[in-house]
């Protein structure tokens, strides 16, 4: 909680003011977790700290607008980073297999740089009225119910 929501939490207030002291129109971009979107995906502390910057992220969109600054954020799926492998004591290929098999998308293996690829979006003009957002990057896993093709399959 202290790294995730209250890292995160700081982060935004210190930008902001710097934001809206030099009267900076842009863009404040978070980091939460498909866990934000799904239950049972992560660990409680992890889902629960995930879900914090989701609500820290709407909040401060709310508050915000007004000096024309915005605050969204990018939900990704697993990721083979050295701190995933590390906490599941796996190989970064065996994370992205155990990622690919759950994954509704298939034949793309999730990398950083897709997840940087869309906090560049967030914080580019292309997204100019796009605020309080949570883009979801997971090839599918948070609205797709994968139980019942194996129902269908039978």
């Amino acid at each position: 909680m202290a790294a995730n929501v209250r890292g995160v939490a700081a982060t935004m207030k210190y930008a902001a003011r710097a934001m809206v002291a030099k009267n900076i129109r842009g863009s404040i971009v978070c980091t939460t977790s498909v866990s934000a979107c799904v239950g049972g995906i992560g660990l409680h502390g992890y889902t629960a700290s995930k879900h914090a910057i989701l609500g820290l992220v709407r909040s401060a969109c709310s508050e915000l607008g007004s000096y024309g600054i915005r605050v969204n954020c990018a939900s990704p799926y697993g990721v083979a980073t050295p701190l995933a492998c590390g906490a599941y004591n796996l190989e970064p290929c065996q994370v992205e297999a155990n990622c690919c098999a759950n994954a509704n998308l298939k034949g793309i293996v999730l990398k950083a740089r897709h997840i940087a690829e869309a906090a560049l979006f967030l914080a580019s003009d292309e997204s100019l009225y796009i605020s309080g957002h949570k883009l979801v990057v997971d090839g599918g896993i948070s609205v797709v119910n994968n139980s019942f093709s194996a129902i269908q399959n039978n």
